[in-house]
């Protein structure tokens, strides 16, 4: 037999489970799976799985953040599914509540050790593997997932089903899987270079399931600089502060060719992104009088440019204040409450393929609390595929093996409901 390409189709092949998609919500289903005694099979489109795990990594792959868990499940928005919380009023708990629930940073910190990850805690809470790289962890990953039988298959790209047969693009043609419950952890829009490409949106759409669009999350924001900035570009922003209505961010960032990027910007870019306008505090740790004081210290036959270096102590704030200052004030008062609350001035975010990770995505009314689709019994879902967002340092991660692990436990019971 053969497909409409001319290749060849496979005989349907029987399987338990299928996982498709390897990074890590797929790989932490595929082991709950596993470990529930299921013959497990994982599809990955990609000739490696984790990739973007493993791009993770060259900065160091930020596993989750050592922060009391009530205080960590805040740090999670989009419509994430949520449970009743009488507790707490008539509402219900965060979006991060079912998230992390079972698996949150104390789970992540004691799986990662049993992997035989040595871990350190930074300054601020987050947590990295000691040789501070994400292939050790991947390798003792797939090898214990090997060890638990879990079949995994790359090159196996899923182009579809019919209600009983999953079909995938492999390198001998078609293959055809008929499996008795289905994870997928296919990822969202961002980096679809490293394979969340959200292809598989209209196959579930047309199924009943509601997709929230995509958006960049994450991300940096493009910024028409004149020509006196080209001479910063790459250079880090220290020691400022970003506030975009109620988050506030103290962290570093990077002046672009295209624009600003960096952890700093994106603590506060989904609120960017939502509208809200954006200051930039130059100088946080300094009062407006003790600046202005700074200010008129500068000998005035300096230029304008070396005063303002003079007193905000760096080139880069200072070509900022006069980039998104100007016309500057004359006063030295007036001046610095001009550095102290300075309108950042972009032009939107950058494209959703630069984008750390994604917002939107399967909507909480179309999913179950186990994670499984109410249109599609039987097939649940996992990581970015779903409608929820996080700030960078450790909770994407944490995340998406949450709901890897929460949707391979829904996944497990649903094969042991059918064998009763």
């Amino acid at each position: 037999m053969h497909d409409a390409a001319g290749g060849a189709v496979t005989n349907p092949q029987d399987v338990g489970a299928l996982v498709i998609g390897a990074g890590p919500a797929g790989l932490m289903a595929a082991e709950v799976l596993a470990g529930q005694g299921a013959q497990v099979v994982v599809a990955e489109a990609m000739p490696t799985p984790a990739r973007k795990l493993l791009m993770a990594g060259k900065s160091g792959l930020n596993l989750t953040k050592d922060e009391p868990w009530e205080l960590f499940m805040t740090r999670y928005g989009g419509s994430a599914p949520r449970a009743p919380a009488p507790s707490m009023g008539a509402g219900a708990r965060p979006p991060g509540y079912l998230i992390t629930e079972e698996f949150g940073p104390q789970e992540v910190i004691s799986w990662a050790r049993g992997l035989g990850i040595e871990l350190f805690s930074g300054s601020t809470g987050r947590v990295f593997p000691v040789g501070m790289k994400a292939s050790p962890l991947l390798r003792s990953w797939l090898a214990r997932l090997a060890g638990q039988g879990v079949d995994l298959r790359t090159r196996w790209r899923w182009n579809g089903f019919d209600g009983v047969f999953w079909r995938f693009e492999v390198p001998e043609g078609t293959a055809l899987l008929r499996p008795r419950t289905v994870v997928l952890a296919l990822g969202g829009a961002s980096w679809p270079r490293l394979g969340s490409d959200a292809a598989w949106v209209p196959w579930l759409v047309g199924r009943g399931v509601e997709v929230v669009p995509f958006q960049p999350a994450n991300m940096g924001f493009r910024v028409s600089w004149s020509a006196q900035m080209a001479r910063h570009f790459g250079q880090a922003v220290k020691g400022v502060a970003l506030w975009a209505g109620e988050h506030v961010s103290r962290g570093e960032w990077v002046v672009t060719a295209e624009g600003i990027e960096g952890g700093g910007v994106y603590e506060v870019s989904a609120a960017i992104r939502d509208g809200a306008r954006v200051h930039v505090d130059l100088a946080p740790d300094l009062g407006v009088d003790e600046l202005a004081r700074r200010f008129a210290r500068a000998p005035s036959r300096l230029s304008i440019g070396n005063r303002l270096r003079r007193g905000l102590g760096d080139p880069v704030r200072a070509a900022l204040l006069m980039e998104w200052g100007r016309p500057l004030p004359l006063a030295n008062d007036e001046l610095a409450r001009r550095a102290k609350a300075l309108v950042l001035s972009h032009e939107g975010p950058m494209g959703i393929a630069r984008a750390i990770s994604s917002a939107g995505g399967i909507a909480a009314e179309s999913v179950a609390e186990t994670l499984e689709l109410k249109a599609m019994p039987g097939v649940f879902v996992a990581g970015e595929m779903l409608d929820w967002e996080a700030p960078t340092g450790g909770y994407l991660l944490t995340g998406c093996l949450a709901t890897g692990r929460r949707a391979g436990r829904g996944a497990a019971a649903y094969l042991a409901a059918a064998r009763r």
